[in-house]
């Protein structure tokens, strides 16, 4: 069975850190691009960074560059979103993508919350 899962998400206080996991199940993660996107409530969903299946090559959306690291662990079939310095505008649903040539795999998203 195909399946994405996002794990990682929580509550933090502004300053702080989270790493968020998403983890591949009945595919090779290694053979897609993922993407993380997020969603926070009345907004429209966001790309928040983008790794490569092959040279790794990664992208990040300026509302987040220097904070966030995008990275995999290919022998876990997971990739991670390392989060620092976080801001309340981080506040979201954040969800990773799998995708390769026609084909694309969501998760099913895990909520980030930060506040004081």
């Amino acid at each position: 069975q195909v399946q994405l899962v996002e794990s990682g998400g929580g509550l933090v206080q502004p300053g702080g850190s989270l790493r968020l996991s998403c983890a591949a199940s009945g595919f090779t993660l290694s053979t897609y691009g993922v993407n993380w996107h997020r969603q926070a409530p009345g907004k429209e969903r966001e790309l928040v960074a983008s790794i490569s299946s092959t040279a790794g090559n990664t992208n990040y959306g300026d509302s987040v560059k220097g904070r966030f690291t995008i990275s995999r662990d290919n022998a876990k079939n997971t990739v991670y979103l390392q989060m620092n310095s976080l801001k309340f505008a981080d506040t979201a649903v954040y969800y990773c993508s799998a995708a390769k040539a026609f084909i694309t795999y969501w998760g099913q998203g895990t909520q980030v919350t930060v506040s004081s």
